[in-house]
């Protein structure tokens, strides 16, 4: 068996066999990510209850939200750019990097003013959001990771981000069997961000060296004005997958945010599959493009066919299982989640054709196109919200997640010219058609 494998392996390009190894460690990554993350999110919400869970996890949606602007929308532009122009690295890692920590001060000093206005009387969200938010700062750090994502070399990211969850893993579970109060399960989370930094700099030390970073102003203003509709593209990506949450909060309390939370958190964990696969294969999608168009949209079409049967795979058990799984999980007191799960997971499949299409439309250069086709989701999920948590709280959530992801990750490609394409490639992915 191995042996057949490896004459396999060995008979790939030097190219694939790169993009294969990159993928493993990014799904190594994921799987025991994730994993962890998802026994971790189960200890503590058994420990906390629905309602502090409600509160940690409104507190983590206003800064999740806000937090967006630490980003600046440059991420998968730090990729392309290297790639295109590898001879200028230290210029586009140095000028990103300032960009991303002024960025993070932003979107500290935002989040607590958001805070503020919503909830002006409660000290302790207000506490917990700044200090979660806080880790924003620490973001500009995720530079190293595009570089060695860009260079398909994802395991030095993969090596240091463990090692600070591992970390932050242990000592929440102290916390736990310590019972804290809820502000130091806040104080994990900027914790972590400090950790995985310090880890990405050290990985990145060991073969390069951050005192050959410039800043370019040119560069800058030139990355700020192509980032822009990304900025806002990952905005209202974010609103979308966290206003159910805060809406779910204004309408019902935080007793219906903690139901809600566990089974989204549930939800969500197989997002990873998405993401890391498209990581891997960005850059040779990037090159595809400048070597045969016909190439280019057969490995879209290839990935879209892959992300669909990954989708069904995923969304059709748990439909069935979704109450035993969280009883299993979570305990009697989060039994309604079980339904929320069993709707809410079907939101992945459409999430996997919408993180599919990024590298398209990076590639077309067509940021806008995303932003525009984003935010259309984003007002379907909250006028549905409007409507449906008033009815039937977290499952209502839940149906506007589904309906709002297909609109933004399918449908939406049909009534433009430029993105038809992309719909018809869906479309057959859909329906198992090659």
């Amino acid at each position: 068996m191995f042996n057949k494998f490896n004459r396999f392996y060995e008979k790939l390009t030097p190219a694939t066999r790169k993009i294969i190894t990159n993928t493993t460690w990014l799904y190594f990554d994921r799987i025991f990510g994730k994993g962890l993350a998802l026994i971790i999110s189960i200890l503590v919400a058994r420990y906390l209850g629905p309602t502090k869970l409600g509160s940690l996890s409104f507190a983590l949606a206003i800064a999740s939200l806000v937090g967006i602007v630490a980003k600046l929308g440059l991420d998968q532009l730090i990729v392309r750019d290297i790639v295109k122009e590898p001879e200028n690295k230290d210029e586009i890692l140095g000028t990103t990097f300032i960009l991303k920590v002024f960025g993070g001060f932003i979107s500290l000093f935002l989040t607590v003013g958001v805070v503020f206005l919503l909830r002006p009387q409660d000290r302790l969200t207000l506490w917990l959001a700044g200090i979660i938010a806080g880790g924003s700062i620490f973001l500009a750090f995720d530079v190293i990771e595009f570089w060695f994502e860009s260079q398909v070399e994802s395991k030095y990211t993969v090596i240091a981000k463990r090692g600070a969850y591992i970390l932050t893993s242990l000592i929440t579970i102290l916390l736990v069997q310590f019972e804290a109060s809820l502000l130091p399960f806040a104080g994990i989370r900027t914790l972590e961000a400090i950790l995985i930094g310090v880890g990405l700099v050290s990985m990145f030390q060991t073969r390069h060296s951050l005192k050959a970073w410039r800043w370019n102003f040119k560069r800058g203003i030139a990355l700020l004005k192509e980032s822009w509709p990304l900025i806002f593209t990952s905005l209202a990506i974010t609103i979308y997958m966290r206003v159910d949450t805060i809406m779910l909060w204004e309408i019902t309390g935080d007793d219906s945010v903690g139901v809600y939370s566990a089974a989204v958190k549930i939800s969500e964990a197989w997002y990873f599959i998405a993401t890391s696969l498209v990581a891997s294969v960005f850059p040779s999608i990037v090159k595809a493009k400048e070597v045969n168009e016909k190439l280019y949209y057969k490995k879209l079409q290839q990935l879209f066919n892959l992300m669909a049967l990954i989708g069904y795979v995923i969304a059709i058990p748990m439909t069935f299982f979704s109450t035993p799984l969280v009883l299993l999980l979570y305990g009697p007191n989060y039994l309604d989640s079980g339904n929320i799960l069993a709707v809410h997971i079907w939101a992945a499949l459409f999430a996997f054709m919408g993180v599919v299409q990024i590298p398209w439309n990076i590639t077309e250069g067509l940021t806008k196109l995303y932003l525009a086709r984003t935010l259309v989701g984003m007002l379907s999920n909250v006028v549905l919200n409007i409507f449906l948590i008033p009815l039937y709280q977290g499952l209502g959530a839940a149906i506007a997640t589904v309906i709002s992801y297909a609109v933004s990750g399918f449908f939406a490609n049909l009534f433009d010219p430029r993105t038809r394409k992309i719909f018809k490639l869906q479309a057959k992915s859909l329906i198992f058609l090659k």
